[in-house]
């Protein structure tokens, strides 16, 4: 009941904030999106004398911590709060990247606002978005040419405006070269075991939910590798049950950790292979730090059943024989030797086709957005 108080007078803060003061508004749905925004926010801040607006719907999000003359935050709800204030909004532009404008409860505002959608994932946008998950934004900023590719064919295919694309890149990414820096030396000692990191998708479908995960889980930990479980933030929400029982199965084996913040960084570093389905995260993974992916050949995580209305291939499926290895669901019992073996190997190729200006996104997120915003 006080977060709901709370909530509304940083609406109404927000409302009455002079319209001069909300010439950017960046909304997150929280901690594990700041990465995707705090780039072009510090750059605004640091290179224009341009106001900005956070507004977050998770109290701990490191975006309401940031301090700057020119910087104003607001924490609201993910419901009617946050509804209210899309509907009403008064800016003149808004960057998310929470797919769905106007599909559902988060509508565009009756007022005249440009809104930019950033990318969150590496992931191709036809077939784990939802069909028109884009197709309300004026500008979309994509993290590669695959990007460009699909959103252009689904304007041709569905005879959608066009929308103004640009050639971004991926800030996790970034973030994740730049930390690499400080590990760049890391060589798993001798006789040390293999650490494997556990980071799959979310939904049915996804190694934790359909139960593959539990098995592999226990395997690994059997033959003495060292294991982090790393689910995603909606596995854990919609399926607590599985993850607790995973954590509970092995909490007391030494090799065994439980990871539950998936912005942090360290067992990304600290590992040496990682064991996926269809998550994003194997991408990052992958370009960020030239490490293989053992891919669990699940079904496909399809949320655009016409997906194939466009005749491109998802960059998440042609990617997996090139980043690693596919391992069929009917073959888990091999997951330990085909580690061990994927870490011998050295995986070749140039990260430079699949993603705009690596380690330079937010300079070309922040050049962009002042263009968008002198022309608004």
């Amino acid at each position: 009941m006080f977060s709901f108080f709370r909530h509304i007078k940083n609406l109404i803060d927000f409302t009455q904030l002079d319209r001069s003061q909300k010439r950017i508004v960046f909304y997150s749905e929280g901690k594990n999106y700041w990465v995707h925004l705090e780039g072009m926010v510090r750059a605004v801040l640091e290179n224009s004398d341009i106001p900005v607006c956070y507004v977050s719907s998770s109290v701990a999000d490191p975006g309401l911590a940031l301090s700057h003359p020119n910087y104003h935050v607001f924490e609201i709800d993910e419901s009617f709060v946050r509804n209210w204030l899309f509907e009403n909004m008064q800016a003149d532009v808004l960057v998310m990247s929470m797919p769905d404008l106007q599909q559902y409860q988060v509508k565009r505002s009756k007022f005249d606002v440009h809104y930019v959608y950033v990318q969150h994932s590496l992931v191709s946008l036809h077939m784990v978005y939802r069909e028109g998950a884009f197709d309300f934004f004026d500008t979309i900023f994509c993290a590669g040419p695959h990007h460009l590719k699909e959103l252009r064919s689904l304007e041709e295919k569905y005879n959608l405006p066009k929308k103004q694309l640009v050639n971004h890149g991926y800030a996790r990414l970034d973030a994740i070269l730049k930390e690499a820096e400080n590990h760049k030396n890391r060589v798993t000692p001798q006789g040390e075991p293999i650490h494997v990191l556990v980071a799959p998708s979310w939904g049915p479908n996804s190694i934790v939910e359909s139960g593959v995960g539990k098995a592999i889980i226990a395997q690994l930990l059997s033959n003495g590798f060292k294991v982090t479980f790393r689910p995603h933030p909606q596995t854990t929400k919609f399926a607590k049950t599985q993850v607790d029982d995973i954590v509970k199965s092995h909490q007391r084996a030494a090799l065994f950790h439980f990871e539950d913040n998936v912005a942090g960084q360290n067992s990304l570093h600290q590992s040496d292979v990682m064991i996926c389905d269809w998550s994003g995260a194997a991408l990052d993974y992958a370009f960020g730090l030239n490490k293989p992916v053992l891919f669990i050949d699940v079904p496909r995580k399809i949320n655009n059943p016409r997906y194939q209305d466009i005749d491109i291939e998802p960059l998440e499926v042609g990617i997996r024989p090139i980043i690693g290895d596919v391992l069929s669901v009917n073959d888990i019992s091999s997951c330990s030797s085909r580690i061990a073996a994927l870490c011998e190997e050295n995986l070749l190729y140039d990260k430079s086709n699949y993603v705009f200006n690596s380690g330079k996104s937010n300079e070309a997120g922040f050049t962009a957005l002042m263009k968008i915003v002198a022309n608004v």
